[in-house]
């Protein structure tokens, strides 16, 4: 028998590095992939509009990057690139340029499982040039696009479905490394839900439903009509406490296994209808790929034999 603080500690370490398979990985990469290739074709037509410093955006890039230099002048940003493209004689035109087919590239490297730590870095870094130089244009399918990517290009990469794994055959991962980071993301995704939960109860909005309402008729996400909306006005409370229900008890009921599935599926069609009664699609993709690739269900399974064999020594020495 093991004293209380071992045993705690103990339950600790087990349940921060499960034994797990690379299967949400897989669901991670291709689902970013995705992200990241519609993400560039959804701005390939405005894209020196909205970054060249002649460009005919409501913000310029000068603004959005000034704007990003308050926080801290370490952020990548697009005008780094460009900088380094004058230096060498390169217009900022053809520098743009370069930065949305290398995006768009490392999308599709991201999709097939083709060099995928190297894709996933540059995926990471372009993005976040571009979101921070998009400054005020930017909205949070930008920032969970970069915890994503973040947390992709650390994950233990490749995965077994990836193409670097057929060409290369690599070796099996360790299964309590696959299992902490895959922790961290569900980690992630549970603070996210509660405390976006909590700031929608304790207002008045979501519970007589008029932050929904707000939300479906302000432009440019006012995709269904007004009268539409009127008539099913009585529908609105109850959709604004499920809103705030559902994410409230993320944090909790996504962890049973008896309601992880209710939840789940809630989640996901929650972020569904706001892709498309508010053409928010960038969103909604980007949350329904972290919600599956953490608690998706995981069709792997990791033989007994092989998990001894990478149990962690902490697990070994407080089982004594």
């Amino acid at each position: 028998m093991m004293p209380p603080p071992q045993r705690w500690v103990h339950r600790l370490m087990v349940f921060l590095f499960p034994a797990g398979t690379d299967t949400w990985i897989a669901v991670l990469r291709i689902g970013l992939g995705l992200q990241v290739v519609v993400y560039a074709l959804f701005l390939s037509s405005d894209w020196h509009d909205l970054f060249s410093s002649t460009g005919k955006g409501l913000v310029s890039r000068q603004l959005g990057e000034g704007i990003t230099a308050f926080d801290s002048p370490l952020i990548p940003k697009l005008g780094w690139l460009v900088a380094l493209g004058s230096s060498v004689n390169i217009r900022e035109e053809t520098v743009l340029s370069v930065a949305w087919a290398g995006l768009l590239c490392m999308g599709f490297f991201l999709w097939l499982g083709l060099f995928c730590r190297s894709a996933a870095v540059l995926a990471w870094f372009l993005h976040l040039c571009a979101a921070e130089s998009g400054g005020l244009l930017a909205y949070g399918a930008d920032n969970f696009m970069t915890i994503g990517l973040f947390y992709l290009m650390f994950s233990p990469l490749p995965d077994r479905y990836s193409l670097d794994h057929r060409l290369v055959k690599t070796k099996p991962k360790n299964p309590q490394l696959l299992g902490f980071w895959r922790r961290v993301l569900q980690l992630h995704l549970c603070l996210v839900y509660f405390f976006g939960g909590l700031a929608k109860c304790l207002g008045s909005g979501w519970w007589d439903g008029t932050n929904l309402w707000r939300s479906l008729t302000r432009p440019p996400f006012d995709i269904i009509s007004p009268d539409v909306l009127i008539r099913f006005k009585y529908v609105l409370p109850g959709l604004g406490i499920s809103i705030c229900l559902i994410e409230l008890g993320y944090i909790v009921f996504i962890w049973m296994k008896k309601t992880r599935l209710v939840w789940l599926v809630g989640i996901l069609a929650m972020h569904v209808a706001i892709g498309l009664t508010m053409g928010m699609y960038l969103f909604a993709l980007i949350m329904i790929i972290l919600n599956l690739a953490a608690f998706g269900p995981d069709f792997g399974s990791v033989p007994f034999a092989y998990r001894q064999r990478f149990r962690p020594v902490f697990t070994k020495q407080l089982s004594r």
